[in-house]
This record gives C-alpha cells, sequence and structure tokens, in this order.
C-alpha cells in the first residue's frame, strides 16, 4: 500500500467526493475499493468524505488517490481516469462554489473568448486559494497562460521522473470548455513538484484546439 505523510494541508471534502463518484462512473463500485485499498484510504470504503466544503481531506489522501490510479491502471490509464472525474469535479463542484461564483461573474461567459477566458482563469486561481489549502497564481505570456499550482495536492509528497498532476490538467481542461462554451485547449503540465520543480506550471495554449 502507498503511504504518503500528513501534509497538514487540505481539501474540500466535496471535492474528494465527487471526485470518487466520477472514478465509480469508470472503474465501477469495486475498482473504487480497489483503489482506495491500495492508496491505504481503507476508512473511505463504503464511507466518503462528507458532501461539503469543510477543508477536511489532507492533500497526502488526495496524492495517494492520484498515485494509485497510475499504479493500478498504468500512467497512461490513471491519467485519463484522474483527468475525467476533474472534468466532473469542476462541473459538479468548484462552478458552484461560494468562494468561485464570488469571483467570477456568470456574466463573463458571454465577454469575448479572449477576455473571458484569462480573466475566468485568474479567478479561478483566486477562488482556488480561497476555498482549498493550495497556492495558485496565473499570468497571461504572448501565446501561453501559465497557471501554476505554489502548493499542490494532486502530487503532494510523490516522487517521478515525469509530470504526475493528471487531475489539475483534467481541472483545467473543463474550466477552459465552460469559460470559453465549448471549446477545447491545449493543456500541458511543464514541471512538477513530484519532479523535484519548485512548483506544477500548466501551459495553456491561447488558440483553442477546436
Amino acid at each position: 500500500m502507498l503511504s504518503i505523510p500528513k501534509s497538514g494541508y487540505h481539501l474540500p471534502n466535496r471535492f474528494a467526493l465527487i471526485f470518487l463518484r466520477a472514478m465509480e462512473d469508470v472503474l465501477g463500485v469495486n475498482g473504487v475499493k480497489a483503489t482506495l485499498h491500495l492508496a491505504n484510504l481503507s476508512d473511505w470504503i463504503d464511507n466518503y468524505p462528507d458532501d461539503n466544503f469543510h477543508r477536511g481531506v489532507d492533500f497526502a489522501s488526495f496524492s495517494s488517490l492520484n498515485a494509485a490510479l497510475d499504479e493500478v491502471y498504468g500512467l497512461r490509464g490513471g491519467r485519463g481516469i484522474a483527468r475525467r472525474s476533474s472534468w466532473h469535479m469542476f462541473d459538479r463542484a468548484v462552478r458552484h462554489v461560494g468562494g468561485v461564483t464570488s469571483v467570477i461573474d456568470v456574466a463573463i461567459k458571454f465577454l469575448p473568448r479572449r477576455i473571458a477566458v484569462p480573466r475566468g482563469l485568474k479567478a479561478i486561481s483566486i477562488a482556488m486559494g480561497r476555498i482549498s489549502d493550495q497556492r495558485v497564481s496565473m499570468e497571461g505570456q504572448r501565446e501561453t497562460y501559465n497557471f501554476t499550482f505554489h502548493r499542490c495536492a494532486a502530487c503532494w509528497g510523490r516522487q517521478s521522473d515525469q509530470p504526475v498532476c493528471h487531475s489539475q490538467v483534467g481541472l483545467l481542461e473543463q474550466a477552459l470548455r465552460w469559460l470559453s462554451g465549448g471549446h477545447s485547449y491545449q493543456v500541458q503540465e511543464l514541471t512538477c513538484i513530484a519532479m523535484g520543480d519548485e512548483a506544477c506550471e500548466f501551459q495553456i495554449i491561447k488558440e483553442p484546439i477546436e
């Protein structure tokens, strides 16, 4: 079983709850139970985190869950499951959290895409710091947006020779689809704390794929 020391930093319970329910859609209940056992999260079996925004999920638990997906299904398979689960997490939770909706006016979606996307990403980076213990920033470059987790829940305590924050990639992919009215964007993790880097930096190409 995996063993990642507790961090003392936390995510809202609802994030983990929705992530686990989305995993069930892909893996089935028994598949999620097996993954939780490997992640040393057996206390979550038939006992998911509560449906509230209390910061009750230690970064180590979420990181272990992501690591277990990679362990069981391989890096490619784990990446797909984590990304898809984060799509659901954004749709069902992040958009409707007071910390997000209080800084993202829904009217932003009716602005031109070149304005809506950077404003929305900036607002999301601020909101994520409000509702969790993650530290996030966003900067616009000439051809890209750089979204950076200076303190990241997805890879806490992990070591890898390649980026592993698949759930963060999925979160950004879905946020971009929502902000742009359904367009898909290329999101790539350039640096990762699990690789020994100072932060997990994600590069978003400004022009959508479609």
